[in-house]
């Protein structure tokens, strides 16, 4: 089995491991008590602490351990909102944030806050002069990820940085992604990050906060962790944490280029082994080991369960494969098509024979799924059928359903005619366009119906 799943969760380092085991006998007292075995708790805390540190690339007094990298996300945004109230209630954050940024967002909304959410472009990049223009003098925040978690596109964290403390805003950075391959460059103000992102164990993040940025943890309070960070702390974890990042970091930049070839592999081949393919996010400013693609005339739970039988652990942001029936919000923003959507996250120690197995399974797995949902072999062709315009009813139809029957009569329309498709499914919205892009055909754009929409394409070639 090869897992490729490393961005949600990468397999725990065996330094961590080691540091966990190790750290179990000497890491269990309460590190604020004053006798030997407490003692020796802080000792294990305040070293782990400044390892942490080091590698974030901040002062030890400024770092604090979380229960987990969301919980840091979370308390640092409500803190810094807090802390400057008296300067306003505005809130900007980049439209590819990581979910717990932007249900962090919906709560400020929902208490009476207003937010921003700063476009991207079809890459998945924020442009820093846009998102200079976001800032307002009420503005108490600014957040914006160092990579992005589904297409692995790194920011312009430092550009933006920069117009932040031109404006005197703070920015918040959930380097969750990013901090195993290396500090996050600029001057931000906060910074978050997740230690099973980088090997370490679950339930542990941790939370930077610059001296001078005004913060006031939310909260009932609690004496540990400068107040910022309630409960316990889990000390054998801390350190495991600490250990496994300082390990990761030393490997990191000959890990990173050995990565990024076999990622650059499966970019370029990809479309040349498998029709109707948009590889999506940016080919230069990304992380070493994520590429993320899209098939057209693909379930992606499907998808997804064929490369789970031939051995392979890879995620989607396809709507397909989510409960809510609606298209990641990260290839949302983009515009880029999401049916179909498969995110290779390779792990460190990735073997190149997994990778040249996977583009052997990968396009057979495809073809299988599309054959069962009926999908067109090939493009719009010559067609005896001459009508200006035709109506495809996808009422009630998930995708890729709408596209495949918005495919399969497309042929049917002459050069200058149309095809309306009346769906209801949100993914419609997002994948229409896109299908038009891919299929160099135009997009007319969407009419309101009684139920659903009415999205039109022109035949141009």
């Amino acid at each position: 089995m090869s897992y490729f799943d490393a961005a949600s969760s990468a397999p725990l380092h065996p330094v961590a491991r080691q540091a966990l085991t190790a750290s179990l006998d000497e890491g269990w007292a309460d590190p604020a008590r004053l006798y030997r075995e407490g003692r020796r708790a802080r000792l294990l805390l305040d070293a782990a602490r400044e390892a942490a540190a080091d590698a974030v690339g901040c002062r030890p007094d400024e770092l604090v351990f979380t229960s987990s990298g969301t919980r840091a996300v979370h308390s640092g945004i409500a803190g810094a909102l807090a802390g400057r109230r008296r300067v306003g209630a505005h809130l900007a954050v980049s439209a590819v944030e990581h979910s717990s940024v932007l249900h962090a967002a919906e709560v400020h909304e929902a208490g009476g806050g207003t937010v921003t959410r700063v476009a991207v472009d079809r890459t998945g990049a924020v442009d820093p002069s846009g998102f200079a223009a976001a800032l307002r003098p009420d503005t108490a925040l600014a957040c914006l990820q160092s990579a992005n978690h589904e297409v692995g596109t790194e920011q312009p964290v430092a550009e933006v940085a920069g117009a932040c403390r031109e404006a005197g805003v703070p920015l918040l950075v959930d380097a969750a992604q990013s901090l195993g391959w290396g500090r996050v460059e600029g001057d931000w103000s906060l910074l978050a990050a997740s230690a099973h992102k980088w090997g370490g164990p679950a339930g542990v993040g941790l939370l930077a906060v610059r001296k001078g940025v005004r913060f006031a943890p939310q909260g009932p309070a609690d004496e540990r962790e400068s107040g910022r960070a309630a409960g316990f702390e889990n000390i054998p974890a801390i350190v495991a944490a600490a250990a496994s990042l300082r390990a990761v970091r030393a490997q990191a930049a000959e890990e990173a280029g050995r990565l990024r070839e076999l990622t650059e592999r499966i970019r370029a081949r990809v479309p040349s082994l498998v029709p109707d393919v948009e590889v999506v996010g940016d080919p230069v400013r990304r992380l070493p080991g994520v590429v993320t693609f899209s098939c057209l005339y693909v379930d992606g739970e499907t998808l997804l369960h064929e490369l789970d039988r031939a051995g392979f652990s890879v995620s989607s942001g396809s709507s397909c494969t989510s409960s809510t029936l609606t298209p990641s919000h990260v290839l949302k923003a983009m515009g880029v098509l999401s049916e179909g959507n498969v995110r290779v996250s390779l792990p460190p120690g990735a073997a190149a024979e997994d990778v040249e197995r996977f583009l052997s399974v990968l396009p057979g797995a495809v073809a299988a799924v599309r054959a069962k949902l009926g999908a067109p072999v090939d493009g719009p062709g010559a067609s005896t059928v001459r009508e200006d315009s035709l109506t495809v009813d996808a009422l009630g139809k998930r995708c890729p359903i709408p596209v495949i029957e918005l495919a399969k009569v497309f042929g049917d329309v002459p050069v200058g005619g149309t095809v309306r498709v009346l769906a209801d499914d949100e993914a419609a919205r997002l994948d229409i366009p896109a299908w038009c892009e891919m299929r160099g055909q135009e997009y007319v754009g969407e009419e309101p119906a009684d139920r659903g929409s009415v999205y039109v394409v022109r035949r141009v070639s």
